[in-house]
């Protein structure tokens, strides 16, 4: 493979590996991302940024609305039994899908001279102070540091023996586009026994709904269908929405063995950003902001590495750790507690009448799992 001289593989062409690709290549850094996938192409998520991280996106030459993202302002949630509360969000936030923002950001990253590559990476080393990839496609790439940002769960994560592989995972995510009513303004999140549903829109109109259900709720149903009419449908307001919509997909997409468990942000002496390095439960709705501040962190250290103001690749991975660990070991603990609570199904109902009682507690809490605007 004919190639200049890299500074930095990013793996994984998701929202943090496209981000900190575009960071890196508007500071001079020469830049490889490998994905193993084509754009656009739709993901299970939730669709859903807040807007801490909208100043880090202007900074990078992205606007989402320029695209038709949705303005989001509201915030709702309901219980399995039908019981509802209502709150602003306290920063807003936006709908964008995956299938759009990912594409855009692929386009924004070649802009910026960012070098893409469409293939599998099966393999990562470090030898003599250097970093060597080999792919699927027997491509044997070399560079100075490895940024990795391949996802929830990749083949590199059992090359690797990450701890959390060694751990059940489950949970089941499943995701559809539809066509309906339903505020532009609001994202909802509808509990039901054994998970819960996202629901917001975004640029095209179409409304995301996206849940997430335990695998041991879930197999007791033959199907996706079956599982949504007995289980998903005892919540009104779902089966209002799913009842009185229009599929866009010809079938859900569907992901298994989502993890939550502790993760490192560097493993192996990569830099790891987004679900690579951590997952906050979607309950609380910040995932893909979080996936965005990370690369910042990332990206901003990185430089300073290349540009020796930090002095040793020991001295960077513990800067990164300690700044990872700032950002968001108190965002994901408190959404774990979030979420069991609400995964009680005995409890979540009487949580929902205690906040109706004390709504101001409400944004508090939204505050708990995501940030304050990202500086740049």
């Amino acid at each position: 493979m004919n190639m200049p001289e890299i500074d930095v593989i990013v793996i994984g062409g998701g929202l943090a590996g496209l981000t900190s690709a575009i960071h890196l290549s508007k500071e001079g850094v020469r830049v490889l991302l490998i994905e193993k996938n084509d754009y656009p192409k739709h993901k299970v998520c939730g669709e859903y940024v807040s807007n801490e991280v909208l100043p880090y996106l202007n900074y990078l030459g992205f606007n989402p609305f320029d695209f038709g993202a949705k303005h989001i302002s509201e915030f709702e949630l309901t219980t399995h039994n039908n019981k509802s509360i209502s709150a602003k969000l306290p920063l807003g936030g936006f709908g964008m899908s995956r299938y759009e923002m990912d594409f855009q950001l692929y386009q924004l990253a070649l802009k910026n001279n960012v070098e893409v590559l469409c293939d599998t990476v099966t393999n990562v080393s470090i030898k003599n102070d250097m970093f060597r990839i080999a792919t699927k496609s027997n491509k044997d790439i070399q560079a100075k540091l490895v940024l990795g940002a391949f996802g929830k769960r990749s083949n590199l994560d059992a090359k690797f023996q990450r701890k959390f592989m060694t751990k059940k995972s489950p949970y089941l995510g499943v995701k559809i586009h539809v066509s309906g009513q339903f505020s532009e303004e609001k994202v909802a999140l509808h509990n039901f026994k054994g998970g819960y549903c996202g629901m917001s829109k975004v640029e095209n109109g179409n409304i995301n709904l996206c849940y997430i259900t335990n695998y041991e709720a879930f197999k007791k149903y033959k199907d996706i269908e079956t599982f949504q009419e007995e289980v998903l449908f005892k919540n009104m307001a779902l089966k209002e929405v799913f009842k009185n919509s229009k599929p866009k997909f010809e079938k859900p997409l569907a992901i298994s063995q989502i993890s939550f468990e502790t993760k490192k942000p560097v493993e192996n002496h990569m830099i790891m950003c987004g679900d690579s390095a951590g997952m906050i439960h979607p309950l609380c709705g910040n995932g893909m902001g979080m996936a965005i501040r990370s690369s910042q962190l990332a990206s901003q250290l990185i430089i300073d590495y290349l540009k020796e103001k930090i002095k040793t690749r020991e001295e960077l991975e513990k800067a990164y750790t300690i700044h990872w660990k700032k950002a968001f070991n108190f965002r994901l603990k408190a959404g774990h507690t979030i979420a069991y609570l609400f995964r009680q199904d005995w409890l979540a109902p009487k949580l929902l009448v205690f906040l109706r009682w004390f709504s101001f507690l409400v944004p508090q809490i939204i505050k708990m799992t995501h940030g304050k605007p990202m500086k740049v």
